[in-house]
């Protein structure tokens, strides 16, 4: 039997067509576009960018050897239009596409087409995609392949009595997802039957919106599970293999933020069957390039399929650096008809890693995604132990259009706690002015007791809230200090260069010492400590320092400012203690970043310029960023009670839900369906039912 199914293999094998690539088109954008063709280059291989409105001037453009627009900002008229991509493709003479991960990456049809075509689709056969990217199909042919699948219903008939029925039946909570896509889209948990069919419609809305089909599954919802994933690989040669684990379990929105390789706490054995079954379901579906199987884990380590994703993942690099492989190159090279590179005994795990996700989002604020540009963009040095796979630079604006990633950060060590240490500091040195990101909290939840234990599940946010979110406390008087020297040294030096502009260097006016001699001088100066202002007396020392009064309590500050690998560096003396930070002033904002964390002190806006730049009438619902508006449920008229849902908002690929403020009487909604709102822009307006009476 054995030598029958060899001799299958030798005969399949002979009639895999060897092809030439070279010049590979990527139909993707930013971290993504860039991160394959760093690989590309490196192999000597041309790569062909494409490009909305949003991104012409975007890093990845810039990157390519050929770039082509493709439409307009809205990813349905560019990134997703499969013509236009096949059309440019043909173009450029490109002999195969790269979809990079996200928006055509697991798209069947996308991937027939490249085959109509003539065109090399980098990835897995469309009937891989078809059978794994349709949940329902998925779970029974990983039962069938003798995968551990959890229970739920995957059947065909999507009536609300169906669903509810069954949801019963299994018993709550349960988990309701779209059957297509990934990435939390469509992903939604009821608690009771009570909140059954909102939650289902919810989840509907935003499947239809993100896959073009609203069909939904419902699952047993573990409590506090661990999302582990395996990392597999086939080629066209028959030949799978498994590339170790990533554990992915600390998510927000059941989207990703921290993930590491190995898991934390998997034994050997463990290991080794979440590999083999990984590898039993890559086969099942005659899997090529790569892909990766997600388990639900319990506590005792048992574990259960989740899903499949047909294609590269964001977290790969993390696999990367624990077997010093470069997956892209992989794909490259099967996807010309070459064997894997590495056979199962040949793969090795070395070390660890991590990669943390740094969004342009306020975690205070239920981590609302966040777009603006990057008025100061720094990071730390990148070494082969150090990654920052990233699509923007200093200046780049984070564009509404798409996902609000900005980078990921990536490292390795030796071992799991060394690692952490490495990701923290180098999270310390990734310091970002301009809009609000993660960083901080990246920092509080890398740092968190449970987390360097290695004790993760998916609802780990949530169960460590306060720890995670502590009360704001007021910037201790030393790093106020600080702020104050950064400001008045910049001064002093807009001050100094204006001197020897405006008069002769030989002038005796022009000297830089910034002293004033046989002459006292205070100044008052108001800054803007969050909410509250803190008012600060200074008084100008003769050999160059000062006196600062905050309260009852006084200072004596001094030092300078340098400039290294293009920063601005502020070193500090406030009572004989020296701090070293990096110093960013822009508008009315003082940014000091240190490796004991980072603060932004602002400078009081005048009243004048205050009252005309607000935006929404009080006591209404306002746009908690810029989107376009998905659903409205109110109209003038209606009366509505605190937490109604008013409208739904698409924004940065994700449906947030507006809700009434307070209880009152609908005046006026300023938005239709299908309208495009900025931040702050007042959606609905609202007014207490006794003053509508009136």
């Amino acid at each position: 039997r054995k030598w029958i199914w060899g001799q299958r293999c030798l005969k399949f094998a002979s009639t895999i067509e060897r092809r030439n690539i070279e010049k590979v088109l990527i139909a993707n954008r930013g971290e993504i576009a860039c991160r394959v063709m760093r690989t590309a280059r490196k192999m000597g291989l041309k790569s062909v960018a494409v490009y909305s409105d949003a991104d012409k001037n975007s890093m990845h453009v810039a990157m390519a050897d050929e770039a082509y627009f493709i439409g307009p900002a809205a990813s349905q008229q560019s990134y997703l239009a499969m013509e236009k991509i096949i059309q440019v493709a043909k173009m450029s003479t490109a002999q195969a596409i790269h979809p990079g991960y996200g928006f055509l990456s697991e798209n069947t049809e996308f991937a027939e087409l490249c085959k109509q075509e003539g065109i090399i689709f980098i990835g897995p056969p469309s009937s891989a995609i078809r059978d794994m990217g349709i949940k329902s199909t998925s779970k029974a042919i990983m039962s069938a392949a003798g995968v551990p699948i959890i229970e739920g219903y995957h059947g065909e008939d999507q009536s609300d009595k169906c669903l509810k029925e069954h949801a019963r039946r299994i018993g709550y909570p349960v988990m309701i997802k779209a059957v297509r896509g990934g990435g939390g889209k469509g992903m939604r948990i009821a608690h009771s039957e009570k909140d059954f069919l909102d939650q289902l419609e919810s989840a509907r809305r935003e499947a239809k919106k993100s896959f073009n089909d609203d069909a939904v599954l419902i699952e047993k919802f573990v409590d506090n599970p661990r999302h582990v994933e395996v990392q597999v690989f086939g080629d066209q040669h028959g030949n799978a293999v498994y590339l170790f684990e990533r554990d992915c379990s600390v998510q927000r929105r059941h989207q990703k933020i921290i993930e590491e390789a190995p898991g934390p706490g998997i034994e050997p054995e463990v290991r080794r069957k979440l590999g083999e079954a990984a590898v039993k379901a890559a086969k099942a579906v005659n899997y090529v390039g790569a892909g990766t199987v997600e388990f639900i884990m319990d506590s005792q380590h048992n574990f259960y399929f989740m899903e499949m994703n047909t294609r590269l993942q964001v977290e790969h690099p993390v696999t990367e650096m624990i077997t010093g492989t470069d997956l892209v190159e992989w794909q490259l090279r099967v996807a010309a008809g070459e064997k894997i590179p590495l056979m199962q005994e040949e793969i090795a795990l070395s070390g660890h890693a991590f990669e943390a996700r740094i969004y342009a989002e306020d975690p205070n604020n239920n981590f609302m995604p966040g777009a603006g540009p990057l008025l100061h963009l720094s990071t730390p040095p990148p070494d082969r132990f150090t990654r920052i796979e990233t699509g923007v630079r200093q200046g780049d604006e984070v564009s509404v259009h798409y996902d609000p990633m900005i980078a990921k950060l990536v490292v390795w060590a030796e071992d799991r706690q060394s690692a952490l240490k490495k990701l923290r500091y180098s999270l310390h040195q990734y310091n970002i002015v301009g809009l609000s990101t993660n960083i901080e909290f990246l920092l509080s939840l890398s740092g968190h007791p449970q987390f360097e234990a290695g004790n993760v599940h998916t609802n780990f946010i949530s169960q460590h809230h306060d720890e995670l979110f502590p009360v704001k406390q007021a910037t201790p008087n030393e790093v106020l200090c600080q702020a104050v020297l950064g400001l008045l040294l910049r001064e002093r030096m807009m001050t100094d260069a204006f001197r020897v502009k405006s008069y002769d260097k030989f002038s005796p006016f022009a000297s830089s010492s910034g002293r004033r001699i046989n002459m006292s001088y205070t100044r008052k100066l108001t800054l803007l400590d969050g909410e509250n202002k803190v008012d600060i007396s200074i008084d100008y020392n003769q050999d160059g320092s000062y006196n600062m009064q905050i309260k009852d309590k006084a200072f004596n500050v001094s030092g300078n400012i340098s400039n290294e690998n293009d920063s601005t560096y502020l070193r500090c003396s406030v009572n004989g203690i020296v701090y070293k930070s990096k110093v960013v002033i822009l508008d009315n904002t003082i940014c000091l970043f240190s490796l004991k964390g980072s603060a932004q002190i602002g400078l009081p806006v005048p009243k004048y310029l205050s009252e005309t730049s607000a935006t929404g009438p009080q006591g209404g619902a306002v746009a908690p960023m810029t989107g376009t508006i998905e659903k409205v449920f109110v109209k003038a008229g209606d009366k509505v009670q605190a937490g109604d849902p008013l409208m739904v908002m698409i924004a940065m690929k994700m449906e947030h839900t507006i809700r009434a403020p307070k209880a009152g009487i609908i005046k006026k909604v300023n938005y239709q369906e299908g309208s495009q709102a900025n931040r702050h822009a007042s959606l609905v307006e609202l007014v207490d039912e006794d003053m509508e009476s009136e």
